[in-house]
């Protein structure tokens, strides 16, 4: 964590705390990364299928490639991130996103499909979770949770763009100009992160939460470091069975998470909905994830993180219940509270995870620390889907993996309780 000696005051307080500025382009980030880079992928299943034959397997097995891909990559963007500061780090991440899409858009063989996701993988392992909860982290103490809310509602926000995407664009034009218009969204981030972004307040002669005096920012110091014992290394945080349970945690819960949110427009599709009702679905999820982030992140600053991430597991576990029982025959409020519950349950993971590692162990190697949990994060958002789509593939139905994750859900539950805070030595 920095410390206060190394803040030189500026000699006038700007009108408006910089940190707002942080958290609005943060926020948009969030936005590109997860609308163009979690959302859409689902829109072009049957697209990609119909276009070239290939089974649901091997698409998924895009999905796969990008999210390990952010795994493999995330503890070095992490390491880089605390060397360096994300401002680079994220414009370069944007720019080879937009290239990324470009690739994709001019494929013709299955394994260009997945190159152009690795591709996309690492890019967006810059652009997304760890710079920007970085970022946001360090230039907020009191409210941090909410802050980190307000920022990762980017991701849950991304999903209101899929009706755009699927009913619109891919329709109308066909899956290869609407990867071509994708790389803009990433494209618009990389003057966002060069002029806006600032690692640190004390890059600009500020403190956090927009405090004036040296005096403040020491007694702020002093209630942050009663949070944390030791501020930990990589290898500290390794030596703790903590850190351990909070990556399994997440990469169980991400592995159900992902598996039934990627699989859910062609499963509904299947089941007799149109493609417009089943990609509204998705954005309804979209826009609950931006609710639950927003919640998540008051959660978190008033109640231990690890319970506020039972309780967006257990949403998750309740709405994957909902959805096995969805027929077209349904009320529409079986579907609705679906996508309702499932969204906000998904709202969790960021600010959960984001408050686990500060608060457990501290922002000195937060980067490198939350590097490695996103690498836990990302094998199962990876693997997760392309499970079901073999299951798909071998069975004809979606409902074998949907059980699945009902089960891997109660386990992680089960290990975010049993975390405890580690005394660092």
């Amino acid at each position: 964590m920095t410390t206060i000696k190394n803040y030189s005051p500026s000699l006038r307080k700007p009108k408006v705390f910089y940190g707002y500025w942080i958290i609005a382009a943060t926020f948009l980030g969030a936005f590109m990364d997860s609308a163009a880079g979690y959302y859409a992928f689902s829109l072009f299943v049957k697209p990609l299928e119909t276009a070239f034959g290939w089974s649901r397997g091997e698409i998924m097995l895009g999905w796969t490639a990008r999210f390990l891909s952010v795994g493999l990559f995330s503890p070095f963007i992490g390491r880089l991130v605390d060397r360096y500061g994300a401002r680079k780090i994220m414009a370069v991440g944007a720019s080879i996103a937009g290239f990324g899409f470009i690739f994709l858009s001019q494929m013709s063989n299955l394994w260009h499909f997945y190159i152009g996701w690795i591709v996309l993988g690492f890019s967006m392992a810059a652009t997304g979770l760890i710079p920007a909860s970085a970022v946001v982290s360090n230039w907020f103490t009191k409210r941090r949770g909410i802050a980190l809310g307000v920022m990762g509602i980017g991701f849950g926000a991304g999903g209101i763009l899929s009706p755009l995407i699927g009913g619109y664009l891919i329709p109308t034009f066909g899956w290869s100009a609407s990867y071509v218009a994708l790389a803009p969204l990433m494209w618009i981030l990389l003057p966002v992160a060069l002029l806006v972004i600032k690692t640190r307040p004390a890059d600009m002669g500020l403190y956090p939460d927009g405090m004036a005096a040296p005096e403040t920012a020491a007694e702020d110091k002093a209630k942050t470091l009663l949070l944390t014992s030791k501020e930990a290394t990589l290898k500290m945080a390794f030596a703790t069975p903590t850190f351990w349970l909070i990556a399994v945690s997440f990469l169980l819960g991400s592995f159900g998470e992902s598996s039934v949110t990627q699989s859910q427009v062609p499963h509904l599709q299947d089941i007799g909905f149109p493609i417009a009702r089943a990609a509204s679905t998705l954005a309804i999820v979209g826009i609950w994830s931006s609710i639950g982030k927003f919640i998540f992140g008051w959660f978190c600053d008033w109640m231990p993180p690890k319970y506020a991430r039972a309780i967006g597991l257990g949403s998750l576990l309740t709405a994957t219940t909902m959805l096995i029982n969805v027929r077209p025959t349904s009320h529409p409020a079986l579907l609705w509270g679906y996508a309702t519950i499932q969204g906000f349950g998904i709202g969790s993971w960021l600010p959960a995870m984001s408050m686990l590692i500060s608060t457990t162990f501290g922002l000195t190697s937060y980067g490198a620390i939350v590097g490695m949990l996103a690498l836990a994060q990302s094998i199962g958002v990876g693997t997760g889907p392309l499970l079901a789509a073999r299951l798909y593939d071998t069975t004809g139905s979606y409902y074998g993996a949907f059980n699945i994750t009902l089960a891997l859900l109660v386990l992680a539950i089960t290990a975010i309780v049993a975390t405890r805070r580690p005394k660092l030595v």
